[in-house]
């Protein structure tokens, strides 16, 4: 799997709800499928994801503005949230 494929794949595709307050939001909605963190995200953002039961986890292997890139914004994004991948094959990064 290409992840940066498949990310483009699922912000187009499906439902991609980007920056902490946001993914706050739909992890206590239980609406999250699976959670992406940029390595190098704030204490306070891996806290309010740790405190979640459940939730599917996937560390970007490069910084908040690399990952704003791949999503296709010219501005820094610490986390993001896959409530619908779409067509996306996102999803299997679950199970890795």
């Amino acid at each position: 799997m290409d992840f940066n494929l498949s990310l483009r794949r699922a912000i187009k595709t499906g439902k991609v709800v980007l920056g902490q307050n946001s993914v706050e939001k739909v992890i206590a909605e239980n609406k999250a499928e699976l959670v992406i963190v940029a390595k190098n995200a704030p204490a306070k953002v891996r806290a309010i994801i740790n405190a979640a039961d459940n939730l599917p986890l996937y560390e970007f292997n490069g910084s908040s503005r690399q990952l704003g890139k791949e999503c296709g914004r010219d501005h820094m994004i610490s986390v993001l949230a896959i409530v619908d991948a779409g067509e996306s094959d996102i999803l299997s990064l679950k199970r890795a």
